[in-house]
């Protein structure tokens, strides 16, 4: 690795660019299949689209001009379309919901970059969050003083696993491609282990390259002081979210997760939990928690048995949105914030050193417990000796 020089930016640090007020926008292209009869601009995106808006919706879009076809815009609905024609929707620049930008280095290297992720801020480009995200923020900064070796690889700063909009804490982020590829085979190899139902082990050796340590509060007074869950998790059709919402479901796929109790409240009946992860199925530690009766506290979506507390869709009104879509459902959604969950801390080995790295981020106040001897010790002693000991 490049030794810094003095204007080189030490971890912990923070960068970001506050975001304006409008995003660019989106262009969605598809080519026209061969279908018979011809299909018309208006059947084409109320057929292939309706789940994005309504027949009314699509209307408004055609007549104001948001179509092309074959890079000519087109605003009569009832155009026929050939076969092999590109059309593109053009969905205007919009405001989308506050968030956070500015993003603390918590470790850095010639090859990743470990951030300490803000709650209420996306990782990823998704629904009305398109450029408030993480990774936008990864593509503004320069990284001026970071210098990047050739034997890297080609500049390519980008999150390599994700955490919930609410959810804070590390999240690794790879700044190259080649260390893309090394720590993606990092998160695969524990899922695989799981779904090969391997024995399940608390130390960290070659078998688990990496290991994630949550802090999170969760509603109840948990009975044992260590619970392991391995509830598969899989999809339900659930209104508001096109491609599902993942739940706990006998014929979903593995999962696992190991539980301690940090500290228990009885006054107001609320545990904080340290949890452990192997297996990196999404919202896994909001569902599986749900699903042992422990919901995670403020959490609007998920229930006890790690099931969505409604399924009924209701819209605000009988109207469409803005931009012509379907206006956002009054019933929870995944991305939506108030529980306490937080990315606290993770050992792996590093992908292309093979040296053990340890990163830790601070704990919101919310997530600590009275005792700071109970806030330092995140990790069994064993666990620790094994890391230290494993480091081919």
């Amino acid at each position: 690795m490049a030794m810094p020089t003095s204007s080189t930016p030490q971890p912990p640090y923070s960068f970001g660019a506050p975001w304006p007020e409008l995003n660019e926008g989106l262009s969605y292209a598809d080519a026209v299949p061969s279908i018979h009869p011809a299909p018309t601009l208006i059947g084409f995106y109320s057929t292939e689209y309706k789940s994005s808006a309504p027949l009314e919706g699509w209307l408004r879009r055609i007549r104001n001009g948001q179509i092309t076809i074959d890079g000519q815009v087109v605003t009569d609905p009832e155009t026929v379309l050939r076969a092999g024609s590109k059309v593109v929707y053009h969905r205007l620049p919009w405001k989308e919901p506050p968030a956070p930008y500015l993003l603390e280095v918590l470790y850095e290297d010639d090859h990743m970059v470990a951030i300490n992720k803000p709650s209420g801020l996306q990782v990823l480009p998704g629904g009305i969050f398109q450029q408030r995200t993480v990774l936008q923020q990864l593509r503004w900064n320069t990284w001026k003083g970071i210098p990047v070796s050739r034997r890297c690889g080609e500049a390519h700063p980008v999150p390599v696993h994700r955490l919930g909009r609410g959810t804070s804490g590390i999240l690794l982020c790879a700044k190259t491609k080649q260390a893309k590829t090394g720590l993606a085979k990092l998160f695969a190899v524990g899922t695989s282990a799981i779904e090969e139902k391997r024995k399940y082990s608390q130390k960290l050796d070659k078998d688990w390259r990496i290991s994630k340590f949550y802090r999170a509060l969760v509603t109840g007074l948990l009975e044992d002081d260590e619970v392991i869950i391995k509830q598969p998790i899989g999809v339900m059709q659930y209104p508001g979210v096109a491609k599902g919402l993942y739940v706990a479901t006998s014929s979903g796929k593995p999962a696992l997760s190991k539980v301690s109790v940090v500290e228990r409240d009885v006054q107001e009946k609320r545990t904080l939990v340290q949890v452990e992860i192997h297996s990196g199925r999404p919202h896994q530690i909001r569902i599986h928690l749900a699903f042992i009766g422990h919901p995670l506290f403020g959490d609007p979506l998920y229930d006890i048995g790690g099931h969505p507390k409604s399924v009924e869709s209701e819209l605000v009104d009988g109207s469409f949105a803005e931009d012509g879509g379907y206006n956002k459902p009054t019933n929870p959604v995944p991305g939506d914030c108030g529980y306490f969950l937080h990315a606290h801390r993770v050992i792996l080995f590093h992908p292309s050193t093979d040296e053990v790295v340890e990163i830790t981020a601070p704990l919101p106040s919310v997530l600590q417990t009275n005792s700071k001897e109970l806030n330092r010790k995140e990790i069994p002693k064993e666990g620790l000796q094994c890391v230290a000991g494993s480091s081919s």
